[in-house]
């Protein structure tokens, strides 16, 4: 009931809260893999499985369908093993994988001017290259806001860069979704300890970050998101008229008129 709460709600607040549906060209699934983890007690939550390896290798794989990821996922084996499925990957990779560029990409005219680097690549790391023997591309982006430059590696040689780069930004919003939520919200306990009741909690702070956007989204006042949160704590059991105060929060409350009292005399 809360998951699909939280749907229903996102599809009608979408807009108003930032965010865009981005619409791509391709028919298959796309996954946006986004590598959040919260800890849990074994002894509590019985029902939770300890696992060693990425939980990625348990994704059902479905031949033409995209994966996008952070960082987390840049495993070669990982990788290998979803190339030989027939499964495309757009994967930001570690700085320090050893390659050789085999061919530069010309970039087209039309491209988005973050776009940096388009070449085909092999590693030449002797492990990495065991693990994933055939070649990758390389496409370079530049990331104004946090001004640094974003590298990923993907094994569609077919798609303009505009289309890869628009796949990792979509990746990013994933992102910046959960860092708020890890941020603002701090699950860190639970109430309950049954499946259930964690996948509530966890689906109620979905739902909360949601409104919280959308207020910020609507209100006149240029809100930080951190800065609402603490303020709405504060505020949370004071009667206010809530658009109003979201527009206008340090506006000074005029004195209510004084009122003779019949009978103060006495």
């Amino acid at each position: 009931m809360f998951r699909d709460y939280h749907y229903a709600l996102s599809k009608q607040l979408g807009q108003q809260t930032g965010f865009k549906q981005i619409k791509f060209r391709i028919k298959s699934k796309i996954f946006l893999l986004d590598a959040s983890t919260i800890s849990l007690c074994l002894s509590l939550f019985d029902w939770a499985k300890y696992k060693t390896k990425k939980e990625a290798y348990d994704i059902p794989l479905i031949k033409g369908s995209v994966i996008v990821a952070g960082r987390f996922y840049n495993d070669f084996s990982l990788l290998n093993v979803w190339d030989s499925t027939g499964v495309f990957f757009v994967i930001r990779y570690k700085i320090n994988i050893k390659f050789e560029t085999i061919k530069e990409r010309e970039l087209s005219e039309n491209r988005h001017p973050q776009l940096l680097k388009d070449e085909i690549i092999e590693l030449i790391g002797t492990a990495s290259k065991k693990k994933y023997p055939k070649r990758l591309r390389r496409v370079a982006i530049w990331d104004e806001k946090n001004a640094q430059i974003i590298e990923v590696i993907t094994n569609h040689m077919a798609w303009c860069t505009n289309r890869i780069s628009d796949l990792y930004k979509s990746c990013w919003a994933i992102e910046i979704f959960f860092r708020d939520i890890k941020q603002l919200l701090h699950i860190k306990s639970f109430i309950g300890t049954s499946q259930n009741a964690v996948m509530i909690q966890i689906w109620t702070a979905l739902i909360t970050i949601l409104i919280l956007k959308y207020f910020k989204k609507t209100a006149k006042y240029n809100w930080y998101l951190f800065n609402l949160v603490a303020f709405l704590k504060i505020n949370l059991f004071v009667k206010i008229e809530l658009q109003k105060w979201l527009d206008k929060p340090f506006l000074k409350k005029e004195k209510p008129p004084n009122i003779a009292v019949q009978g103060g005399s006495f």
